[in-house]
């Protein structure tokens, strides 16, 4: 009677789209930094230490993690007909065996003890158990070479360094690595970079619309957009298991396994590098605002975000420290009159956010990762409306300040463009409560077409009153 060998698979990249280490790490980042960052500094040489240390420090769903369904497909078709299926990872055991239970395998295998099992580690202890030939392996890393070598046959995933010419074709079985390069582009969220716009107030306020200060606000956007893209790396890796558990979340690269945590990781260094650098070259003003965005955006994703109403007024906050980029950016003074009508404003926006998020909630737990639940509901209708009746007393007083006088002469005009401004303000508040808005409202604003018809008209109001069109158009 012949006994078909047992089937071992490596996990990170083989069954799973993801590495558990980093996975691991991530998840300790968001419960407690500190103690994370320095196991990684002092544990760097000792892998196996490292990873049982974060899996100290935070636990992570191994029924969330994102599965390579070929592999899986591959794995459960050996053990239905009959073979052993184990997972033999350097992870940290427990994490592996947790996995193996939640899949229903035979048995598990990992790193302990310190003993980090890995390439010719990991070829030594599976001979030890079955012998040299007595296994097949499936794994995906050229790491993995040490162990094809001592297995009755290889299943590659993806290339594995070109592992695959190695080895009898007989012998070989391969399947396509399950991460896409195209999604790396999704994950620094460039429909984001829409709302770098708003640098370009401080100039539209001080109606100076040289080339120079153009020139140099698309370079301070190209500046934010990477700070940005680098931060919502960041933000995504924090969130693994609370965007895995969304709805739609679900889909990003990272919680969807399409693009390696560490490839995010090398693109946030790169982001962040270029960010600073051109922040550098705009000037020290502009660097230290765009160095403030990032400590604070790396703040809110670490912590504040989690705690209720301060998560809000900080959204606020860094979408006014885009108006302070602007005008650094520009070298236009920014009026403090500006900054005092806008906060609100984006306060009022913030509340949006949280209450499309809840309306579309499907109970009353607190979202996942955030400090509200769909009771929360009227209070941030009240601070949205606050902040939105906040905004037009603001503005109104403006109309009567030196500065709106001698920009706006025709006052009245100025009042009459509270009117499509507590319009659009009150459409988007609406539009929030019954849940008809994208997930980021100033993403949805300059999409929505209304929307965008009543701030154009507000901006044609303020600038028939301070002259513009008569003065470019001759009418």
């Amino acid at each position: 009677m012949t006994v078909s060998k047992p089937l071992v698979l490596d996990i990170d990249g083989t069954l799973l789209r993801t590495d558990m280490l980093f996975e691991n790490v991530w998840a300790g980042l968001g419960t407690d930094p500190i103690r994370t960052i320095k196991a990684g500094v002092t544990l760097f040489r000792k892998p196996a230490r490292l990873k049982e240390a974060v899996y100290n420090i935070a636990d992570i769903r191994v029924d969330l993690l994102p599965v390579n369904t070929e592999a899986l497909e591959f794995a459960k078709a050996a053990q239905a007909d009959g073979r052993e299926v184990i997972l033999a990872s350097a992870s940290d055991e427990r994490l592996v065996q947790a996995l193996a239970d939640h899949n229903g395998f035979d048995g598990a295998i990992g790193s302990k003890d310190g003993r980090n099992l890995k390439g010719a580690n990991k070829a030594a202890a599976l001979v030890e158990r079955y012998g040299k030939g007595g296994f097949d392996y499936a794994g995906d890393d050229s790491s993995d070479t040490a162990i094809w070598d001592v297995a009755d046959k290889a299943i590659i995933v993806g290339t594995a360094g070109g592992a695959a010419a190695r080895y009898p074709s007989e012998k070989v079985t391969t399947f396509d690595a399950p991460h896409k390069t195209s999604e790396a582009i999704r994950a620094m969220r460039p429909h984001q970079w829409v709302k770098n716009v708003l640098l370009f107030l401080p100039m539209i306020a001080a109606h100076q619309f040289g080339l120079v200060s153009f020139g140099l606000i698309i370079l301070g956007i190209m500046a934010f957009s990477a700070a940005a893209s680098c931060i919502y790396i960041v933000n995504d890796l924090l969130d693994l298991e609370a965007d895995r558990l969304h709805v739609k979340k679900c889909k990003r690269p990272f919680a969807a396994g399409t693009v390696p945590i560490k490839t995010g990781m090398m693109i946030c260094a790169g982001l962040g590098v270029f960010a600073l650098g051109l922040g550098a070259f705009l000037g020290i003003a502009f660097f230290g605002v765009v160095a403030l965005y990032m400590i604070l955006s790396l703040a809110y994703s670490l912590k504040l975000k989690r705690m209720r109403w301060i998560d809000i007024f900080t959204l606020a906050s860094l979408y006014t420290i885009r108006v302070v980029a602007g005008a650094a950016a520009s070298r236009v003074d920014a009026s403090v009159f500006i900054l005092i009508f806008i906060f609100p404003i984006f306060v009022t926006l913030g509340c949006v956010k949280r209450l499309t998020e809840l309306t579309l909630a499907t109970n009353d737990d607190r979202l996942p990762g955030r400090g509200y639940g769909r009771p929360d509901r009227p209070d941030l209708l009240n601070v949205g409306i606050l902040g939105m009746i906040g905004a037009l007393v603001i503005f109104f007083l403006y109309s009567f300040s030196e500065q709106a006088r001698m920009l706006y002469p025709s006052q009245w005009l100025l009042w009459v463009a509270l009117i499509p401004i507590a319009a659009w303000l009150n459409r988007m508040v609406r539009l929030g409560w019954y849940g008809k808005q994208d997930y980021d409202p100033i993403v949805f604003a300059l999409k929505d077409k209304r929307g965008i018809g009543l701030l154009l008209i507000t901006l044609s109001l303020m600038f028939y009153s301070a002259g513009l069109w008569q003065k470019w158009f001759g009418f």
